[in-house]
């Protein structure tokens, strides 16, 4: 398995194309790539940026990616300016299938389905991997944004594909003010579309999910009032006044997403103590415009669900990215397996810049895989998808690390 990533940061959207998979070719030493995962941020236009791609790679190379914040290389996090990046993959072990499905924003679950039927199953499947635009409508100066929904995709795609491999996944965005993305499909640049790789072969799929958030105080608080992705009210009292007192102002009214506090559901026995890793958290995308309710990033909280105020805890974030990279390349090295490739899917949330923190939480990440010599590739995105606690599912403020490995 040969692999070969680059990356760059220049306002030309073409020769940014170029310089990248130029980069990625050369640090590899490869001749003829399999496939190629690439991104880039909104600042850059995509259909010159995959152009420029084609023009090394060539037309038959299929591409899978698309908008992103920024990306994360050996030796590069980048989220500011024109960022962009590529791994390309050549393997005689890896085989992979690419799909795509159109009109995401039309109807989630049914996207799913038509992507999952495109794809022919094997007895050597590894895992299947996606990725969707998180953005169905953009904000606007009196409302937040409409999300296209993780849940109803992954539930539409498990109805076909149904049990056997793991299901990973982003919701992409590319850039801070939630514009509209765009997905690399292979050979095609388009918008609303959910593209799928499902990965076959002799090698191991290692992952580990990153958290980082705690809980407010501890109460458990009961749905009451809900309908899609909005909140109304916990415990027979509106959420919104509820929130206003926990800021102590109004000002976070005018965020989106809100900073520091999210919606924790936690899968686990009540009142027997803090397990991070049975929570899955919801980040509130802001308030609704007359304050009668607060959007989600997912239309997965119904009405009787017990949720607590979670705060992202910047540095809980940071021991996780630490611990959980560290922890997964021991367990490698324990099997008697050889790391070949690490990607990481990560939060936009938890860039340093957004988060107010000092160190850079995919750093920690980077220096494990770096100490371990094996090459990483990630990038920020919108929503994080990946096996959890039996079910694969969309994650708010995680990152997921994903490793492919060989005997």
């Amino acid at each position: 398995m040969k692999i070969g990533i680059g990356s760059g940061n220049i306002s030309d959207a073409r020769a940014s194309g170029r310089m990248v998979a130029e980069g990625a070719l050369n640090s590899g030493s490869i001749d003829r790539p399999d496939f190629v995962l690439a991104f880039c941020s909104s600042g850059l236009a995509h259909a010159e940026f995959f152009e420029g791609l084609q023009m090394v790679f060539g037309r038959r190379v299929p591409i899978i990616g698309g908008s992103a914040v920024g990306v994360i290389t050996p030796d590069t996090l980048s989220y500011t300016g024109h960022p962009a990046g590529a791994v390309a993959i050549q393997s005689d072990e890896i085989r992979c299938q690419i799909a795509a499905a159109d009109r995401l924003n039309e109807d989630e679950k049914d996207a799913g389905r038509r992507l999952a039927q495109q794809i022919e199953r094997s007895l050597e499947d590894r895992l299947f991997m996606f990725f969707y635009d998180s953005i169905k409508q953009p904000p606007t100066s009196r409302s937040a944004p409409v999300m296209n929904a993780s849940t109803l995709l992954i539930e539409g795609i498990s109805e076909v594909l149904e049990t056997g491999i793991p299901i990973f996944g982003a919701g992409l965005i590319g850039d801070y003010a939630m514009q509209s993305a765009a997905q690399f499909c292979g050979t095609s640049v388009a918008s609303e579309m959910v593209v799928g790789a499902l990965l076959s072969g002799g090698f191991r799929v290692y992952h580990r999910i990153m958290h980082g958030c705690t809980p407010l105080d501890g109460t458990y608080h009961c749905v009451t009032k809900a309908a899609g992705a909005c909140i109304y009210e916990l415990d027979g009292r509106p959420v919104v006044p509820m929130i206003d007192d926990l800021y102590g102002d109004r000002d976070w009214r005018c965020k989106t997403p809100v900073d520091l506090l999210t919606i924790g559901i936690y899968h686990g026995k009540k009142y027997t103590g803090f397990e991070e890793g049975r929570y899955v958290n919801r980040l509130i995308l802001g308030a609704l415009p007359k304050g009668e309710g607060i959007c989600l990033f997912e239309p997965d909280i119904e009405e009787g669900t017990e949720i607590q105020f979670m705060l992202r805890d910047a540095d809980k974030m940071i021991s996780s990215a630490r611990r959980n990279a560290n922890d997964l390349l021991e367990l490698i090295q324990a099997d008697d397996h050889k790391t070949r490739f690490g990607f990481y899917i990560d939060c936009a949330g938890r860039t340093a810049t957004y988060s107010n923190t000092l160190t850079e939480e995919a750093a920690e990440v980077q220096q494990v895989f770096n100490r371990y010599g094996c090459p990483l590739f990630g990038f920020y995105s919108g929503v994080e998808v990946a096996p959890f606690l039996n079910r694969s599912r969309g994650l708010d403020w995680t990152g997921v690390l994903i490793v492919l490995a060989e005997e």
